[in-house]
Parts: C-alpha cells; structure tokens; sequence
C-alpha cells in the first residue's frame, strides 16, 4: 500500500481516536485457484497484545490476525514464537510471511519492511514499583535512575533517544530484555527504577501487580502489521478481508474482550 494512503488513514485514525487494522503478506506461494497458507510470526510476553496463558498463544494481536484472515482467501498454518528483535530479519528471511506484534509503524522500519494500515494507537507509559519512594512526572526526572525496556521497542526508543543521547541517563543505566514480562520481574525485584512500556500493556500489568504508572510519555504510535516489501496485490486482497471484519463487528468486539473499549 503506498505510504500516502497509509498516512491518510493514520491522520483519521488520530482525528477521532479510534483504531482500524488492515493486514498484508509476503512470501506465499499456490496453484491457480487454491487457498494460500500463511504462516505469522509474534513475540509472547506482550500483554493484551500477545501473551502465553496456559500454555496457549492468546491476545488482541492474535485473535484480529485470525480474523482477518479468516475473512479472506489465505488461511493460516500457524505462529511461530520469536523475540521481539527477530521478527523483522525472519520476515524479510521468509520464515514468517507475516508479523503481529504491537509493532509501531515508524521510518526505520518502513525501510526494512511495509506494514498495513494502523490497527491501533499508543503511547508510553512510564512504570515504577507502587510501594516506591520514585515518584517521577516527567522524562527529567528520571535523571540518573536505573531503566529497562524491551528490545527494539518504542520504549526503547525513548531511552535512547530521549534520555541517553540527552544525557539524562548514562548508557551503564539501561537494562534492555527480550521481552517486557523478564522486565516487570527486574522492576519489582528492584533491579531497576523505572521501565517504559506501551500504555495498553502497562496496564495489563499493573493491574496484577504492585506497579503503577508514574506518568504517560506522549508518542502518538500506531501498531501495524509487518509484512515483506512490496505485495501490494495481496495487502489489498486482505484489506477487503479487514473490511468485513470492521462491518461485522468482530472488531470492536476484540477491542472491548482486550481493552474494555466499546
């Protein structure tokens, strides 16, 4: 899908604060006139998004992935389980021909990968230990604090760009993890200050354990599904599978089952 068309519907995404997804593919192969099989790629420990609840992969990112392209003419052969950092390299491998995994459309990696319309829109929490004496307002405040985010993630992002390189916080401070779980484990077990989460996912969290949200860090993100360059005959394919999705309901049934948004 070209850029334009995806900047557009972001901009109305933005304009009355509610979220659409469509999902493109790459890398599927079949006869003439025979369902295609795609395979998607995620990366558990991500809560509502994607997560492991006994034993079984379950989520926002993963029911939505489900029904879109159960709406269309591909059908899904399976998940494969990876970090974070290795779904972009095992995309453009041809490992997984599709990831969904809270995945923030930005330029960096609009240069590796395309992505579909955003699904949804986010900022950054800022995550401290509730019994805690830290009580921060502001990205300053966290001078010289310990901090941890997962890798490759916006949260990550904000640390490196926004605290490291301003010299708020010295590179020795960051912890970075494999995934945002093994990062709230650290947080309560003291090991650091402070992490930076998706707003959504924070949430997720605090609401079963002893950490709150210090203050919302504004980034105005949106998740996208990553997919190989260049298919735009197939993005549209399941864009129209998207669209059925988004008339029938199933939509904001999934975002109201995740999220409590009706």
């Amino acid at each position: 899908m070209p850029r334009e068309a995806r900047v557009d519907r972001r901009r109305y995404l933005q304009a009355i604060g509610g979220t659409v997804a469509t999902l493109s593919v790459a890398g599927c192969q079949s006869g003439s006139g025979d369902s295609q099989t795609l395979t998607a790629g995620t990366a558990p420990g991500f809560p509502p998004f994607e997560m492991k609840q006994d034993g079984e992969l379950v989520g926002f990112d993963v029911e939505l992935l489900e029904a879109v392209i159960a709406a269309s003419e591909y059908e899904l052969s399976g998940w494969e389980e990876l970090e974070f950092k290795s779904l972009i390299p095992a995309l453009n491998n041809g490992n997984v021909d599709v990831v969904a995994a809270g995945m923030t459309i930005n330029d960096d990696r609009d240069e590796a990968i395309d992505f579909s319309d955003p699904y949804y829109s986010s900022n950054q929490a800022i995550v401290v230990r509730e019994s805690g004496s830290f009580s921060p307002s502001s990205l300053d405040d966290l001078s010289g604090a310990t901090v941890g985010a997962q890798k490759g993630t916006t949260g990550e992002s904000v640390i490196k760009d926004q605290l490291i390189e301003a010299g708020t916080v010295p590179e020795s401070n960051y912890n970075a993890y494999g995934n945002y779980v093994l990062a709230v484990e650290d947080l309560l077990n003291e090991n650091v200050d402070v992490i930076i989460i998706d707003v959504p996912v924070a949430n997720s969290f605090v609401a079963d354990r002893p950490i709150e949200s210090a203050f919302v860090h504004e980034t105005g993100e949106q998740f996208g599904f990553g997919v190989q360059s260049g298919n735009d005959e197939l993005a549209g394919a399941l864009n129209s599978g998207l669209t059925t999705v988004e008339d029938d309901g199933t939509y904001r049934d999934l975002t109201e089952k995740w999220f409590g948004q009706k």
